[in-house]
């Protein structure tokens, strides 16, 4: 589909508007690493939890979405919406701790908590490993729906793309840092929730559709409407939801879900103002994030269902396209295509918003890693701030050209994301404990990355290859997690704790809850938490943000009463969650 000049003149505003911005804090940013990488540690809750929101709605979360709904009905997003019970706990746990630490990145707690060079070369190496492998693949995932966004509504081959998008954001991140990046990506957001439901109007109004009411009365997407998946077929069942709840939430770490916060997360805490705002960003990211924005996603997959219903079909409606990148999750930009002229420019202003606001987060956050855990903590510890900054900018460069060519590489958004988890199946439970019990150490944490790293090669290269049975990703994920809980487990007891010097300096600093230290270190310090309010705080958080995500549902569907009652349930719990918040305790 061709752009009219409407569509060209939206997309030219948006571009002069983002720019503008990176270009105003260039300066401000450039004047030493905490203003580039923290903003100078004096960003408020609300500022901070919408850039959140806005790093996580990506180019590849809508196309993911319509993955999981397309392969497994509207019940597969419980795959991503456990993760609520995570972000939950970081929430109330957590989000205070990292701004009581007061790093500069979530790597510098390495040697913080733990001590000698172990702890050293876990610094070194997470640097790099998170900082750029890692990074790297969760941004070829969002290059890799730029692609088939781009090759479907403007009919730009794949190297176009890559190589527009990733220098347009590069040059952009690497002038403005992160106060360019938040403050962006306020009206970032903005755009994309009015893009999203704009597609989702538009998905309706096509004639195979029949508009919202036609769209659930349509047999050929009845079986995908469920919440919940069917538990007659207990192994999907297991898959989708049994799963995810009983293991995944705790035990696996991944990209803005990490158990007990990290990443580009814990950046966001460690810039609040104080405590209370490094818990509110979270809390309103949570909310945002799985409350408000599915349901769009989830409605054009649905339409998609009706208008494309098979892989051929898609193809066929795009015989140019690369045959290599036609998967379900190419339904999502094959709907964008029916929008009139003008929105179809908001459309994808938004859709590239959604790119820039992601890949910038991920460029700064990343260089963060690579230039104060590694090059300065270990090759050039003395030089200007000036200096650093200028290094981060051409790390920046460095990301994207690496990220731009694993795009090239990968073929859909959920082989990215099983690949992602089952990388970090295992290692979640000791971001939970290492807060909360002395006895984790630097090798814990070794072993565990060393081992969930192993086991996912096996699975992704070796396991079939050697006549093994194929496994079930989700079968996959608890194997990972068994091992390398087993393994990490195992050579805590097998090695030395860390020195007590640094665990009595790591409690005094962080005041956690005695309870796991009392036989370590000297815990006269009292800590001012209340983990049952923080524990209250938890369940009453999850269990209005999931029946307000349940309510949105069940109004859509026709089903008013039950939308009632969700609703109801979710207004309950969150006016009793916020009469919680008072008693939680911070510094």
């Amino acid at each position: 589909m061709q752009l009219n000049g409407l569509d060209w003149l939206v997309l030219a505003g948006y571009g002069v508007v983002a720019l503008g911005v990176g270009l105003y804090f260039a300066k401000r940013a450039g004047s030493g690493t905490d203003e580039f990488f923290l903003a100078g540690r004096n960003l408020p809750w609300w500022l901070l939890g919408t850039s959140l929101v806005a790093t996580t709605f990506s180019t590849d979360t809508p196309n993911l979405v319509t993955d999981f709904v397309r392969n497994g009905g509207v019940s597969g997003n419980w795959t991503w919406w456990t993760f609520l019970i995570t972000g939950m706990c970081t929430t109330f746990f957590y989000a205070k701790l990292w701004r009581r630490s007061g790093v500069f990145t979530d790597i510098g707690f390495y040697e913080l908590r733990y001590s000698g060079r172990p702890a050293a070369f876990l610094r070194g190496f997470r640097a790099l490993y998170l900082g750029v492998f890692f990074n790297v693949i969760i941004m070829a995932t969002v290059m890799l729906a730029a692609i088939k966004i781009a090759g479907v509504v403007l009919g730009a081959e794949k190297y176009t793309t890559v190589f527009v998008a990733g220098t347009v954001t590069a040059l952009y991140s690497a002038t403005s840092g992160l106060w360019g990046v938040v403050v962006t990506d306020l009206l970032l957001f903005a755009i994309a929730m009015i893009g999203s439901i704009a597609a989702a109007y538009y998905a309706l109004s096509h004639p195979e559709v029949g508009g919202l009411s036609g769209l659930m009365s349509n047999p050929d997407i009845t079986n995908s409407l469920a919440l919940l998946p069917d538990f007659h077929d207990w192994k999907t069942a297991t898959t989708i939801l049994i799963i995810p709840i009983a293991v995944q939430w705790w035990a696996t770490w991944y990209p803005g879900a990490e158990p007990g916060g990290g990443g580009y997360a814990a950046q966001r805490m460690l810039a609040a103002r104080n405590e209370r705002d490094s818990m509110r960003a979270v809390l309103w990211f949570n909310v945002a994030h799985y409350a408000l924005r599915p349901w769009p996603w989830i409605l054009v997959a649905l339409a998609s269902l009706v208008v494309y219903p098979t892989l051929d079909s898609i193809a066929a409606a795009f015989p140019n396209l690369d045959p290599s990148i036609i998967r379900h999750d190419l339904a999502y930009p094959a709907m964008l295509v029916f929008l009139p002229h003008g929105l179809l420019g908001l459309v994808i202003a938004s859709l590239a918003a959604a790119f820039m606001s992601t890949i910038s987060t991920h460029l700064n956050w990343g260089s963060s890693y690579i230039v104060n855990d590694y090059y300065r903590r270990f090759i050039a510890p003395t030089r200007s701030e000036r200096h650093y900054v200028r290094i981060g900018r051409l790390s920046t460069v460095g990301l994207v050209l690496l990220a731009s060519i694993v795009a090239l590489w990968l073929e859909n958004a959920m082989q990215a994301f099983q690949i992602l988890l089952q990388i970090g199946a295992g290692t979640g439970l000791i971001f939970l404990l290492r807060w909360f019990w002395w006895r984790i150490n630097a090798w814990s944490e070794i072993s565990a990355m060393a081992t969930s790293f192993l086991v996912a090669l096996w699975f992704q290269f070796g396991h079939e290859r050697f006549g093994f049975a194929s496994f079930d990703p989700a079968i996959q994920l608890v194997v990972g997690v068994v091992v390398t809980t087993t393994v990490w487990v195992t050579v805590t007891y097998r090695t030395q704790p860390t020195e007590s010097a640094t665990l009595q300096s790591f409690y005094d600093r962080i005041r956690p809850s005695p309870g796991g230290w009392r036989t370590a270190v000297n815990t006269d310090i009292t800590s001012s938490d209340n983990i049952s309010a923080s524990l209250m705080a938890w369940g009453l958080g999850c269990l209005s943000v999931y029946s307000a995500l349940f309510g949105t549902g069940m109004f859509l569907y026709g089903r008013t009463t039950e939308a009632i009652v969700f609703m109801i349930i979710s207004i309950a719990a969150g006016a009793n969650l916020f009469r919680t918040l008072s008693k939680i305790g911070f510094e």
